[in-house]
């Protein structure tokens, strides 16, 4: 509990991986990838409850070993390949709630694909959290390099290309000087409130960024899985 907030992390991991077999359970330097996500959690002094929403009971067994808890299996419906995260952190926030007989304030997303955060992401996203009223969501971000207004989509027919931002004109034509600030998403973090996801979004229309800074790993295929082996921990 942090200034009488009630903070639940949610870890979800289903089994089900078409690029990788068993994605969330493959050994890292000697681990399993979830296990990083759970010691993280675990590190930080706010939160009340970890949970892993699986829909493995092999899944369970593991993280259970680590200090994570699964009071449920998750349903067939919500662990295939195209099922969004809301459904999913929704389904699990309610569950929890009726497990442990109490509600949680903030919930923070952890996801098994980005094992290695900077420190002190899930603090420093409550305190934005609750530092500013009007927030819905708190998401990590990186200032983005590759700017949209250069990005190119295929017209009908596929042969012809237009730029993706229809709301200015030629805004490829437009000096990068004049260009505003753009942020990507990261995926090492997410931190909502309860009534956001109650409301029926994962973020809300007031989404505050926490900008990071360390480089961004986030496990989709073998080459990524390989790549982060290779880096060297430093806690």
């Amino acid at each position: 509990m942090f200034k009488e907030k009630i903070i639940l992390a949610i870890i979800p991991a289903r089994s089900g991986s078409k690029g990788i077999k068993n994605k969330n359970i493959k050994k890292i330097k000697g681990y399993p990838l979830i296990y990083y996500s759970i010691k993280y959690a675990k590190k930080a002094k706010f939160i009340d409850k970890i949970v892993v929403s699986t829909d493995s009971k092999k899944y369970c067994k593991i993280v259970n070993k680590f200090g994570a808890e699964t009071p449920f299996l998750r349903k067939k419906n919500l662990a295939g390949d195209g099922v969004q995260d809301y459904p999913v952190v929704l389904d699990a926030l309610l569950k929890s709630e009726n497990f442990y007989k109490k509600k949680f304030d903030i919930i923070v997303l952890l996801r098994p694909t980005s094992p290695f955060r900077e420190k002190n992401l899930i603090e420093k996203s409550i305190n934005i959290l609750l530092k500013n009223k009007a927030s819905t969501s708190v998401r990590s971000m990186k200032i983005s390099n590759k700017h949209p207004y250069r990005h190119w989509i295929f017209k009908k027919g596929r042969k012809s290309v237009t730029g993706i931002i229809k709301k200015l004109y030629e805004p490829y034509n437009i000096p990068r000087q004049k260009q505003p600030e753009v942020f990507y998403q990261t995926g090492d973090i997410e931190t909502i409130w309860r009534t956001t996801l109650i409301n029926g979004s994962i973020s809300g229309k007031n989404v505050y960024p926490l900008i990071t800074k360390k480089k961004i790993i986030d496990i989709d295929t073998i080459k990524d899985l390989n790549n982060a082996k290779k880096i060297k921990l430093t806690s």
